[in-house]
């Protein structure tokens, strides 16, 4: 994509740009003070308006120069339509009447303080600013309970007949803005929010970008679950005729801001009534003439992220911890810890029996649930609680891991197979994106990119062939794979000689209707943006994105080749690795390089390859070029720029050459980043899924700002912390983090193999998206991790993460059953067992004498021997070597045969 500022960027993308926002140095507008009043309430220093009394800042006790809220933009936001904490959205109607809509910060007017005293810092009837003739009466006060801090309104329905309350939202707005920010001070001045939508138990848990403590939790109060997260549109956005919305601009550089909705059901006939399925059932609250219902949240300081669930446990909220997660494939069982102060008196799920949950006794204090899910797709689990409370926790359940491959490999390798259409854009034979609401490959799009096999929203779904055949090769996908990468991305999409040799285009497609002039369909309008490259753009070799892709399908094919004797036949391995090797030296010559790249950590796989297969020169200069990437990396307090403002998928490439060259301590900063923006929660879609807002626009059909469930961030997040928890296996939220994101990648793939770039997780849509667009590179991330753990933990017990676990006589057994059978770590032991051959079937641990035995699959005709690489990843862990095989290119060669063959990992 061309170099031009984010905001830019995204006006044109929605074609909203003005000559106003093109104008690079545009002066800014300046604007008076607000007065505040201060208050210290326990952990928490805080400044309400005086005009308003909403919060204007809100910092840790210890930490006064940072805020929680976008304290730094008071003033420019203190006008008619901008949101703050302390503000209220209602949609209220009486009996046979139409909703109506009433905001405190729609059109503001004076509100009446009330005294304060006791526990009450400071109160208001806001009535007045709800907007006139409202049929309720709304005092809102701010409340110190004992050292904790507390909002909470009470509204009234001040009329003679009962009123239906359809929605009732208090906006959340905190500092997720990075504009007019660099990445220094976005990391230590900006948080990101994630929710967890869980009804009576849910929660907020803001979080610093920086990774660093405090974490800031919003807690319910009594009566206000968090029943749905319903963003604040801009009003130029709201097509429903909604007052609900914010001014402030949304884009690349900043999300936009939410409401805690605790009632939505006024929001089904309108804005969702094309909706699927949402995380809660939405309900709906009548009061009678005179009622008063009161609602509100508590803020609780959490020292870390690390430390937010034993401080949600401290006060008093109901825990929920699911253990390897809240992706449940059909064949295996998941265990879900629970620690509530009140007794669970009921268990329900939706779709029923979609998911089952038995007890399964206790674990120092917390109830264990055996977990199985039985009904392919989305599912819901009700906890109910002696106290009337309620606790919902979202699943996904999808098949055995083994058939979502197949799926997946099939339905790329056919449905969206594209060849023989006298293509004049040399796209033939090759794997396009596939609109799954059309039932149709996409050859024709505006985004010239999607239809372009380049670029991710148009690379994405070759690369996700390529890489399912790195732990399921399959002759014909292989084959298929082979022709695609040997006659359309060679020598068409890859530039293979003269002076630009290696370098990777931007797209085979491109817009030329002089050309082609009935070729392009739809709304002519669509084809005069940026967007609409033509062949001179398209054929730009520039961007270094690209070229991770392109060295994908070659390093994937020399690993098949490889260790797959008959599988490639086209060209040796050697061709095909020199191939990888050549784009990642091409790659350093292009435009963004100096940043991480998206499924960078090909370069480094591609790196130990040419090291193993005794390619010293080639493996000399490709070293040489990297480390000097790393070392500009190491200059930097936060090396993660892009050619956006800010970005989660340069990370993990950036952790992995850090590692590499031994420079822990950056690599410990890109750890903790990640985990700023990478939650661990009990929903399948906020488990593991890293921030991503913005690339709809590049790579779904419906192009709009957004949080993207599980696009390709979560998986390629994954990456670096498996690498973190197996250098500290006590540190189980790094693995939980990453095995959420490996997971999360696979919700995308549905029941025919299709897969989706993202799930729309806007309350008015809720639905995966019809492209396939960027989605492989996601699955890069999933193909490259797929492994199971064996884990020890001090509370928990024995658990497998990816296989299940049987403990008998001293001896734990592990069967993994992840997506590749081809990676195990057993912690206790630090010991990482690697297969790039065979399959592990089974393996046993005796922890008294550290004792391992792997039991291996039999040989197919593509598989005769297993090559098998064991590694310490821990300073205690002992040196391990197979008992048996060749010791060849830094593994061990095992000989299979027709039967199981067994392996003993000896201490050397």
């Amino acid at each position: 994509m061309p170099l031009l500022r984010p905001a830019t960027l995204i006006a044109l993308a929605l074609g909203t740009a003005t000559p106003a926002l093109l104008a690079q140095d545009a002066p800014k507008p300046t604007f008076p003070p607000v007065a505040t009043t201060e208050h210290n309430v326990g952990p928490f220093r805080l400044a309400l308006r005086r005009d308003t009394q909403t919060l204007a800042r809100l910092s840790p006790a210890n930490e006064p120069g940072f805020s929680f809220v976008p304290t730094a933009r008071e003033a420019e936001r203190t006008g008619d339509g901008y949101n703050h904490l302390g503000d209220l959205n209602l949609r209220v109607r009486a009996p046979g009447a139409a909703w109506r809509d009433f905001a405190s910060a729609h059109e503001r007017r004076p509100i009446r303080p009330l005294p304060a005293g006791g526990t009450t810092i400071a109160g208001a009837d806001i009535t007045a600013s709800m907007g006139s003739d409202a049929p309720f009466r709304v005092e809102r006060y701010w409340r110190n309970e004992g050292g904790r801090l507390a909002l909470a309104f009470r509204i009234t329905n001040t009329t003679a007949a009962p009123l239906e309350i359809g929605a009732l939202g208090m906006p959340m707005v905190f500092d997720n803005i990075i504009t007019d920010r660099n990445l220094d001070q976005a990391h230590a001045q900006a948080s990101f929010v994630d929710p967890y939508i869980g009804h009576d138990a849910g929660y907020l848990q803001v979080t610093r970008l920086n990774g660093s403590g405090p974490a800031l939790l919003v807690l319910p109060a009594k009566n206000t679950p968090l029943e749905a997260y319903v963003p604040l549109k801009n009003p130029r956005e709201d097509k429903d005729g909604s007052i609900f919305t914010d001014r402030s601009p949304r884009g690349q550089t900043s999300e936009g801001f939410y409401d805690w909705t605790v009632h939505s059901a006024g929001y089904v006939d309108r804005e969702w009534k094309k909706a699927g399925e949402q995380w809660n059932a939405p309900t709906a609250r009548t009061l009678a003439p005179g009622e008063t219902l009161e609602v509100g949240v508590r803020f609780a300081q959490s020292p870390s992220i690390r430390a937010i669930e034993p401080t949600l446990v401290a006060n008093a909220r109901p825990v929920a911890i699911g253990l390897p997660g809240y992706v449940v494939p059909t064949d295996q069982e998941a265990a879900l810890f629970v620690r509530a102060p009140s007794a669970i008196t009921s268990i329900e799920s939706y779709p029923s029996g979609s998911v089952t949950a038995t007890r399964a006794g206790t674990a120092k204090g917390w109830t264990r649930l055996a977990v199985r899910g039985t009904q392919w797709g989305p599912a819901r689990l009700t906890l109910g609680y002696a106290d009337g409370t309620k606790q919902t926790v979202s699943y996904f359940i999808t098949k055995p891991l083994d058939r979502t491959m197949a799926d997946l490999g099939r339905f790329s390798t056919n449905q969206q197979w594209y060849e023989g259409k006298g293509d004049p854009f040399g796209r033939s034979p090759a794997i396009l994106t596939y609109d799954n609401e059309a039932k149709a490959i996409v050859d024709v799009e505006p985004r010239v990119w999607i239809a372009g096999m380049s670029d991710e929203g148009g690379a994405g779904s070759w690369v996700a062939a390529a890489m399912k055949q790195l732990d399921h090769p399959e002759q014909q996908e292989v084959a298929k794979i082979e022709r695609l990468v040997d006659e359309t991305v060679h020598g068409r999409l890859q530039v293979v000689s003269g002076p630009q040799a290696g370098g990777v285009k931007k797209s085979l497609f491109y817009y030329d209707p002089a050309k082609f002039p009935t070729l392009y369909t739809g709304n002519p309008e669509l084809w005069k943006t940026w967007t609409s490259w033509k062949e001179k753009a398209a054929d730009d070799i520039g961007r270094a994105y690209n070229y991770p892709h392109v060295a994908i399908g070659y390093w994937v094919l020399y690993r098949t080749a490889r260790n797959h004797p008959g599988m490639v036949t086209r060209h040796d391995w050697r061709w095909y690795l020199d191939k990888a090797y050549e784009t990642s030296v091409a790659m350093t010559k292009a435009h963004y390089a100096e940043f991480g790249l998206m499924e960078g950590d090909v370069f480094l796989d591609i790196l130990k390859d040419l090291k193993r297969e005794g390619m010293t020169a080639e493996a000399a200069n490709m070293e040489r070029l990297m480390k000097a990437r790393a070392d500009h990396w190491r200059t930097l307090k936060y090396p993660f720029g892009s050619e956006m403002a800010w970005d989660s998928t340069g990370q993990p490439e950036v952790y992995a050459w850090m590692r590499y060259f031994g420079f822990q301590p950056q690599a410990d900063i890109t750890r903790e980043v990640i985990l700023g923006y990478d939650p661990t929660i009990p929903n399948w879609g906020y488990n593991g899924n890293a921030r991503r807002y913005w690339d709809f626009l590049y790579g779904g059909k419906y192009p709009r700002i957004e949080r993207q469930i599980h696009h390709y961030g979560s998986a390629l997040n994954a990456v670096p912390l498996f690498d973190a928890f197996r250098q500290n296996p006590t540190d189980l939220h790094l693995l939980r983090v990453a095995y959420g994101g490996m997971m999360g990648g696979i919700t995308n793939i549905d029941q025919q193999g299709f897969s989706s770039a993202a799930f729309h997780a806007w309350p008015d849509m809720m639905k995966w998206d019809p492209y396939s667009g960027d989605y492989g590179m996601g699955y890069y991330g999933h193909a490259l991790t797929a492994a199971t753990y064996l884990v020890n933990h001090p509370t928990f017990g024995w658990v497998g993460f990816g296989g299940t676990v049987d403990e008998k006589a001293g001896t734990v057994t592990i069967t993994p059953k992840d997506g590749a059978r081809t990676r195990l770590f057993i912690a206790p032991a630090g010991q990482w067992i690697t297969l790039e051959a065979g399959r592990i079937a089974q393996a046993r641990y005796v922890p008294k004498t550290g004792r391992i035995t792997l039991t291996l699959d039999p040989a197919t005709p593509n598989t005769p021997v297993a090559r098998v690489f064991v590694e310490t990843t821990t300073a205690g862990g002992g040196r391990y070597v197979p008992d048996r095989g060749t010791m060849e290119r830094g593994g061990y060669t095992v000989p299979l045969g027709n039967d199981a063959t067994t392996v003993e990992l000896v201490r050397s």
